[in-house]
Formats: C-alpha cells, structure tokens, sequence
C-alpha cells in the first residue's frame, strides 16, 4: 500500500487540488482554495519523491499559513465593495409623505416620496393629536406593517 503512494501519490494530490478547487468554487469562500494551494505543496513533494508523512505536514503548513495569512486581506477586499445604501424596512426611515386619511395615534394612511402607501399612526414620542388629508408626515420607525410618523415640521427643529 505504501508502495502505491510513493508510486502514484502524485495522482491522489492532483485529484485533490482539484477536489478542493471545484468544492471553492460553489463556497467562495477562500477557504477550500487556500486547501487546494496547500495540496498542490503537497504534490510537488510527491513529484520530488518525498515521504508521505512530509508531503501531509508540507500540505497541512502551506494551507494553514495561506488561511491565516493570505485568506483575511482577500475576504475584506472581495467585501469592502458592498453597496451601503439603505435598503427594506432601514431604507424607509425618513422618507417624507402626505396623509391620504386622517391619521392620528389610532392608525391611519399616508402615501410616501417612493409611491407606497402605508397604514400610518403618529409615534408616540409626538404629542397626541390628529392630522388631516394633505398634511406632511416623515416615516421615523416601521412597527410590522406600520409606518410611525411624526408631522414634518417636527423633524425639522
């Protein structure tokens, strides 16, 4: 057995690399690619007939050292591009409207700058109080599927 890995080890580590390489391919996550490197360490030691025991630490040490060296730079660059534009529930918060039914601290309706109408209430950090059809409403929090407003006015002081 040992003489079939000193013999065609060289075949194990190829089908390894690429093993590893297709598996990175469907994580994308650096991680199986790092491994995959290692095993190509671990090939050339099977092509310069080392013992198999050397080949493994040679392909163990060369993965690890890439996994904690090479693979965090590579993560943050790949992720440091991500778009942060608001988006779902924080992309609403501040957007501006106008009460389409009357709206009190019960409940009521508000169409917003992005075309949605909302079931709408006032928040409770504003005063009770009813505001009439027209009026101008700022979304400053979204409890389930209602937009809590305060008049607009207020969010100008």
């Amino acid at each position: 057995m040992i003489d079939f890995f000193v013999s065609y080890g060289w075949i194990l580590w190829l089908a390894l690399v690429l093993l590893f390489l297709t598996i990175e391919m469907f994580t994308l996550d650096f991680t199986f690619l790092m491994i995959g490197i290692g095993s190509v360490a671990g090939l050339l030691a099977s092509l310069a007939t080392t013992p198999l025991f050397v080949q493994i630490l040679l392909a163990a040490a060369v993965s690890a050292l890439l996994i904690f060296t090479l693979r965090p730079p590579l993560l943050r660059k790949l992720r440091g591009k991500a778009d942060l534009t608001p988006s779902n529930v924080e992309g609403l918060i501040g957007l501006g409207g106008h009460v389409t039914a009357a709206l009190s601290a019960d409940g009521g309706q508000a169409k917003f700058s992005n075309g949605d109408t909302w079931t709408a209430k006032l928040s409770p950090a504003v005063p009770p109080q009813e505001l009439g059809v027209g009026e101008r409403v700022v979304i400053v929090e979204i409890e389930g599927a209602t937009a809590l407003v305060v008049p607009e006015e207020r969010t100008a002081s």
